[in-house]
């Protein structure tokens, strides 16, 4: 029975399909691709194969390979030359994955959420605060891996700026894990930093705006957006970690013998201090998080206080018109004896009655602060 591929042409229905389109090459994937010798770049080597066979004539240096969104004919010729797990392969094509690091025979298979700021001139019109994308890191004994997905995953200027410092580059694949995880932290920095002011905003909003103009959709907006970049952000705490040599910690889970690179003391040093700022970060989100949940609190509350306020109203003007509506209904009972039915001044009497007995009324509930 043939298999049905993805990338196979649908018939019309009426006649046979024609034939296969060719596979596209995994070169159409690559960003970039190089070799590095003791932290400098080696010229000549931009395809994967020749780069990677480079390497491992040399017996040392590593090779940088990037690519964005690749499919799976693509994916595979890369792991047939890197000698990838199918598990990893699987996850990086097929994306969507959370924040996590995971050991495949001494590769580490990193997932990092890359997060960016949306400028926006109103809250009450904005779709969407943050937006982000995935950055996929294979980093083995001799080359690394990066795969992006989405926007904002860009990672030539952190190329660059390894490329300028050859003594780090040349500590081998550790240090362009660090340097691409180091980036992302930095940018949940930019983000929680930019947000500071938009939560104290809404904040002002809730506190300050008559219940009738509060706009709860944008307290919920907000609590949405902060409820994603934590989602970045938490999970990474643990990987970090193991990074940094500290496996006892929670979260770190992966369990096997380091490469070289990342065993390097100052390899992990660098570490530490990428999950510090993550620390900082992570605590920012959960400010922001608690902050928000106490503001929908308050807003529901004060939402629940002018629809007591506005029941109170409708009750005590109900209560006055029923004064009147029982005496109308008394007499619009036409029955042949009713009192006073005669009498030249019942009908101006009978109304300034009830005029005091509505004002009296009024003045009650008012002095009890229904109306």
């Amino acid at each position: 029975m043939s298999s049905l591929h993805r990338g196979s042409p649908a018939g019309d229905g009426d006649g046979p399909a024609g034939p296969p389109l060719p596979p596209v090459p995994a070169a159409r994937a690559v960003v970039d691709c190089a070799a590095y010798l003791h932290g400098r770049r080696q010229r000549g080597f931009s395809d994967f194969h020749q780069a990677y066979e480079h390497v491992r004539e040399a017996g040392e240096g590593f090779v940088w390979l990037g690519l964005h969104a690749p499919t799976d004919a693509q994916m595979a010729s890369v792991a047939e030359v890197f000698g990838l797990h199918p598990l990893a392969v699987e996850d990086v094509v097929h994306a969507h994955q959370r924040p996590k690091l995971e050991l495949y025979d001494g590769t580490v298979f990193l997932v990092l959420r890359s997060m960016q700021y949306i400028e926006h001139d109103r809250q009450d019109r904005a779709n969407d605060v943050v937006d982000g994308g995935e950055i996929m890191i294979l980093a083995g004994r001799d080359f690394v891996i990066t795969v992006r997905h989405g926007d904002h995953t860009q990672l030539a200027g952190v190329r660059a700026r390894l490329e300028a410092r050859p003594d780090s580059m040349a500590l081998g694949p550790g240090a362009v894990v660090h340097a691409i995880a180091d980036f992302v932290v930095d940018s949940y920095l930019t983000v929680v930093t930019d947000m500071q002011s938009d939560v104290d905003e809404v904040e002002e909003r809730v506190f300050t705006a008559a219940t009738r103009d509060l706009d709860i959709d944008v307290v919920y907006l907000f609590k949405r957006e902060v409820l994603e970049l934590r989602r970045a952000v938490a999970p990474l705490a643990g990987p970090l970690a193991w990074l940094s040599g500290h496996d006892g910690q929670p979260g770190a889970n992966p369990r096997g013998e380091r490469s070289v690179s990342f065993q390097e003391k100052e390899i992990r040093r660098h570490f530490r201090d990428v999950a510090d700022h993550l620390s900082t970060v992570n605590d920012m989100v959960v400010e922001y998080d608690e902050r928000l949940t106490s503001l929908l609190h308050a807003a529901a509350t004060k939402v629940g206080i002018q629809q007591n306020t506005d029941m109170r109203k409708i009750s005590s003007w109900a209560a006055i018109a029923a004064v009147p509506t029982m005496v109308a209904g008394l007499y619009g009972m036409n029955f042949e004896f009713i009192p006073e039915l005669e009498w030249r001044w019942s009908y101006p009497v009978l109304l300034i009655l009830l005029a005091a007995a509505c004002l009296n009324l009024w003045r009650l509930l008012h002095k009890n602060r229904w109306l």
